[in-house]
Order: C-alpha cells, then structure tokens, then sequence
C-alpha cells in the first residue's frame, strides 16, 4: 500500500509523532553503547576530541591505528571525514603527545529513515495485521512507532510485540467506520519518517483458506466422493460470522474445472469419472459478501470407490447363466440397485442383449434376401424354357399342315 502524508485529519496524529519524536530522538538511543556517534553516508562527520591546553598536537587512531594523511586532524584536535562512507567506520581515538587516551568513540554510518511500505491484512472481523518494509536501507538501529485512528480521529495504538519488529496489530476495528489510517513511524539517530496509510475494512477482509480438507469415497458408488473441512483457525467459528464455501474439483491430467458452492463444511460431489483420481480444493467468503474470497486449499488427491476385485477361486465357482451364449450377459431382473454404478451395469447387460438381437436379424435379413434372388433365377430359366416349347410346338404343327 503507498504511503501517503497529506490529508484532512492527520494534522493531529502528525503532531502528537513530532512531539513523540523529539522525544524519542535525545532519550531512545540512551541504552546503545556508551561514546557512540552517528553519521550520514556520504556527508562530512567530524569527530571532537576534548584537548587539554589549546594548540596541543593530538594523533587520531582507527581501530589502533593512525588515520591516514588526508584525514589530518584540524588545530582544535577534531577530525572531519569528508565523503565518509562504510570504510570508516569503527573505533576512533585522539592521544596526546605521551599516547594517553583523550576521547574514545565508536563511529555508525548510514542514512535518515525514509516512507515505508506498508501492507495490511484482515483475517476475520477482530483483527488487522500490518507489516512494512524499508524503502531505505539505513545501516543504523532503528525503531517503529505504530498507531492508528477511525472516523473519530481518535489515536489508538496498533499493538507491537516489540519496537524494534516491523509489524503490528488493531485490536478489535470498528468495522461500521469502514475505514482507518495507520500511522507507522521509523525512528533511527539521525532522524524520522513518518508513513500514513488508508484501510478499507470491507474490501481488505479476506479469510484464511478452509483447513482440514478430507475426501472419503462412497462404499458402492464409483461416481461419488463425499467432501468435508473445518473453518480457518484465524476465524471465529460462531453463529454471528458464518462462511460461504466454493469446492472446486477436476480430473487428475485435466485443466477444467468444476465448481460447487454452499454454506456447509460438507458437500456430496455425484459425477466423477470412474475408477479416475480428481484433485480438490476448497476456499472461503464471509456470508455477508465483504471482502475478498480466500486463497485455494492446498490440493488434495482422492479416488472414488472401485469394485473390489474377485479372486480365482470366486471367478472359478460362479456358473455362467448361458453357456450356448457365451456373449450374453443375463439382464438384472431384481429390484433396482441404487447409484450410478448399478445404472452402468444393467446399461451394459441391454447393451450386450441388443447387439446380439441385432446380429441376428441381420443373418434373417441376408437370408431373406439371398431366398428372393435364388426364387427370381429359378422363375426366369422356366419362363425361358416355356418360351421354348412354345416355339418347338409352333414348328411341329407348320410341319405337319404342310404335309
């Protein structure tokens, strides 16, 4: 979420940091390591060292060491680093003409704070977690104030488990007020930053995903898998914050989905593929319809029940109903089985009957057909052969009327 610094109402909270602030900046630092100085990477530090009679020479040492030509120390006994940058920190030390120790100090280089960027997340209606991150890297200890107001412009504190952690927590919003501004301020030696933030209750809402997520198949319904989970821990599971849920399932090697809705931690899914592994996932919505959806459940494989399979001996004793038709399958004639599994069988054994209707009306019909030709062949050779007789008769009598 950007940050932002300007708009109507943060005056107050702006100023209540500023004097919080000033505060902080000359007393927060008071339990860091004695002789400690802070300066800004890049810029020039000068380091003072307490001499005791004017225009005594003093040596400057780094770590025990003598600093370098170019960083001399000034008539008054400091020592200015120009451009200074990581190198130069560590331990420094001024030393009078006999070596004794005037001044020891520590030395920290890094950069004043900058805008922070800040995310929030509501989980159920009782809490909001934020979490932020620096935009500058500052290389120096730092610290975090958290606080926040609603519509009433009443400051409240956002609750930290310590200062120096980059996250806290509302307690308890005021979810009537729609809306509330976070204030994070970071707060190192050199300086402070102050981030503002606007938060939307309703449209940041957004559950964890369902837990628990278990399929069991359905003993004798190979189509079947009965679906159960539990509410997210993070959400209260009370009357008054009831949850609507999507399970969504799919073949395993598919990339479609199917999708289901209810208000129940249960759900019956009826048209699997048989004998075929689905994936399933589960998420969550508050039932009032604010926010978001959650994320999906992590994945979960499950396999619809499968028909056990029989054993030899089992396969070797059961009697054929028709050995003169090996091809035939006895059609189900008891009162009907429940579930698509017994619909599947008794559409095969119709199945296997029919083709085998049809098989034979095909041999009748070709035999029809065949007796038709053979009667066509017979009737015309006899039509021929009358037509013949016919005509040896004609012969005969012209022969004898002639004689």
């Amino acid at each position: 979420m950007p940050g932002f610094a300007s708009c109507p109402g943060s005056l107050i909270v702006v100023a209540i940091i500023i004097q919080c602030t000033s505060h902080i900046n000359s007393e927060i630092w008071s339990n860091e390591v004695s002789n400690v100085q802070y300066g800004k990477l890049g810029s020039n530090v000068t380091l003072v060292c307490k001499v005791s009679g004017s225009g005594s020479a003093v040596e400057w040492r780094l770590n025990g060491s003598a600093v370098s030509l170019q960083q001399a120390p000034s008539p008054d006994g400091s020592l200015t680093l120009i451009n200074a940058d990581r190198t130069m920190e560590g331990n420094y030390s001024c030393h009078d003409e006999r070596g004794n120790v005037l001044r020891a100090t520590k030395l920290r280089l890094g950069y004043m704070p900058g805008l922070l960027s800040v995310s929030c997340k509501m989980s159920n209606h009782h809490s909001i977690k934020c979490s932020w991150e620096q935009s500058v890297k500052t290389y120096l200890p730092t610290k975090y104030i958290a606080s926040y107001r609603d519509r009433t412009n009443k400051v409240k504190p956002c609750h930290q488990a310590s200062f120096h952690l980059n996250e806290c927590t509302i307690r308890h919003p005021t979810m009537w007020h729609h809306y509330h501004i976070v204030n994070i301020t970071e707060v190192n030696p050199l300086g402070s930053e102050t981030t503002l933030v606007r938060v939307q209750l309703h449209s940041l809402l957004k559950p964890d995903p369902p837990e628990a997520v278990t399929p069991e198949p359905v003993v004798g319904h190979p189509r079947r898998l009965r679906v159960s989970w539990s509410y997210p821990s993070s959400w209260p599971n009370e009357e008054g914050f009831p949850l609507n849920f999507q399970l969504r399932y799919r073949p395993q090697g598919s990339i479609n989905w199917s999708l289901l809705k209810t208000t129940n931690t249960i759900l019956l899914i009826t048209d699997l593929l048989v004998a075929h592994p689905h994936i399933i996932q589960v998420q969550a919505r508050d039932d009032l319809n604010y926010g978001q959806w959650s994320d999906w459940s992590p994945e979960v494989q499950a396999l619809p029940w499968t028909e056990p399979k029989k054993n030899d001996s089992e396969e070797s004793n059961s009697v054929e109903p028709f050995p003169a038709f090996p091809d035939y399958t006895e059609p189900v004639c008891s009162s009907p089985a429940v579930g698509e599994g017994a619909d599947h069988h008794l559409a095969q054994a119709y199945s296997t009957v029919d083709t085998d209707y049809r098989s034979l009306g095909v041999s009748i019909s070709l035999g029809l057909f065949a007796g038709i030709i053979m009667s066509a062949f017979i009737i015309l050779l006899w039509v021929r052969q009358r037509r013949r007789d016919e005509v040896t008769k004609q012969e005969l009598t012209s022969m004898v009327k002639m004689k």
